[in-house]
């Protein structure tokens, strides 16, 4: 199995650790950030979604006009556009791209989130619509002929898009940790996307996927979300961690509120699991932030020399996790030094297990 890392890109500088610099729309730090995760050798960068932030149809457009080879991940709700006008905009980004998009679908964790955008259904309708949403948007895209939809959320009459993906097919990528967002991955996801868990909860939530697919007759890749905090020896590292925590509480207390939990979202409710059992567990999984802002974001970070992270995620991809999610707390910067160690060595590693599976299946021939 190959692998893959993703990166994520904001539309101005921000994190946990840097108030927001710039302007809200910052079009050169944008172009400059997509670059800097093409350069480094990212395979994909998510272009992420929220209720008071600009457009990511028109971030991802921006960055993919200052990149050439990299794809993109657009996060998307469902609920706000129709999903037949969403397929043919998602349709004709990817036209814009060269066929580098894939398109994340988010229920939503939080009701206060969904409202400020208007949407009052209930959690649990949320992911009824978002499997009818998922249906329009794949009759859209692969229909030959108009077609009737006669749904819970959603009616069409004949209705047709002129324009298809770009691609033959278009990655729909999918995330959540309910039941009902697990059993909506098995029918409708390409790639089922994690959090930083912990091994045994990462392998857990893998196998309930898995099974969920098998119910279908599909198969269905996977993605986990870390913060990879990188020193030249452990001790430098963690050392870091502990001044990644020490401005973002300083950050926090400045604005006077902390983060806003999502006490609905069930990933966030495992992340705060994780929280309980510890900072440090596994290898060398830190919740630190996780638990400083209530596990309503992917926030675990692996902490160690480029080494030391490289095999903490070869332990997930063991789990058949093949996709990696990666972005720091100095977003820019952190992209870049990604892409001298950690994305470079961990390819290697794989390819070099490969290389070796390949020989001893020869070998047995």
């Amino acid at each position: 199995m190959s692998v893959q890392f993703i990166g994520m890109i904001g539309h101005r500088l921000a994190s946990e650790i840097i108030p927001p610099t710039g302007p809200i729309f910052d079009k050169q730090y944008i172009a400059d950030f997509a670059r800097a995760h093409e350069n480094a050798g990212f395979d994909r960068i998510l272009v992420a979604y929220a209720s008071d932030q600009p457009d990511a149809f028109l971030v991802t457009a921006h960055a993919g006009a200052s990149t050439s080879r990299i794809h993109f991940l657009l996060a998307h709700r469902p609920g706000f556009v129709a999903p037949t006008l969403a397929a043919r905009k998602l349709a004709t980004l990817d036209h814009l791209l060269d066929g580098r998009l894939a398109v994340h679908i988010i229920s939503g964790g939080s009701d206060a989130e969904q409202k400020r955008d208007g949407d009052f259904e209930p959690k649990d309708s949320r992911y009824r619509r978002t499997d009818e949403y998922i249906d329009v948007l794949k009759q859209s895209w692969y229909s030959e002929k108009g077609y009737n939809h006669q749904g819970e959320f959603y009616q069409a009459e004949n209705a047709f898009s002129a324009i298809k993906p770009f691609q033959n097919r278009l990655p729909v990528f999918f995330g959540g940790s309910s039941d009902d967002a697990i059993r909506v991955a098995g029918k409708q996801a390409d790639v089922f996307a994690l959090w930083g868990e912990p091994l045994d909860s990462a392998r857990e939530t893998v196998e309930a996927v898995k099974a969920s697919a098998a119910r279908h007759q599909r198969e269905i890749d996977f993605s986990i979300s870390f913060r990879p905090i990188l020193g030249n020896t452990e001790e430098e590292a963690w050392a870091k961690a502990d001044e990644i925590l020490t401005k973002a509480t300083a950050q926090q207390a400045e604005k006077g509120t902390a983060l806003a939990p999502k006490p609905q979202s069930v990933g966030a409710q495992r992340l705060l699991k994780a929280v309980a059992q510890g900072d440090r567990l596994d290898s060398c999984l830190w919740t630190g932030i996780a638990g400083l802002i209530g596990g309503g974001s992917n926030s675990t970070a692996l902490v160690g020399t480029p080494e030391q992270v490289s095999d903490a995620l070869l332990k997930y991809y063991d789990l058949g996790i093949t996709t990696f999610l990666i972005r720091g707390f100095d977003p820019l910067n952190d992209a870049v030094e990604y892409g001298k160690s950690l994305i470079p060595l961990t390819k290697q590693k794989i390819a070099a297990r490969q290389a070796h599976n390949k020989t001893d299946a020869t070998t047995l021939v």
